[in-house]
């Protein structure tokens, strides 16, 4: 039996679908890794979210953004 440059031998044949599903996945996680890097940068790091707001506040009155009687009520609000 001679085989040609093309010709698959019998039982190979599942080694394409194989190879296909392979790339799929390759694919998808080149555009996840890309997705989650592109979310990772974009990200601001001086946001307040899933901060306390106690601390919020500590560090307005820090910065000297509000008095002593708004920081004083704040927290009383707060609480």
């Amino acid at each position: 039996m001679m085989l040609h440059m093309w010709d698959v031998p019998s039982g190979m044949g599942w080694w394409i679908g194989f190879g296909g599903i392979w790339m799929i996945i390759f694919w998808a996680g080149l555009i996840a890794l890309v997705v989650w890097g592109i979310t990772k940068l974009s990200k601001r790091e001086g946001s307040t979210q899933g901060r306390n707001p106690t601390d919020v506040i500590k560090e307005r009155y820090a910065r000297g953004e509000i008095s002593r009687e708004e920081f004083e009520q704040m927290k009383k609000d707060l609480s």
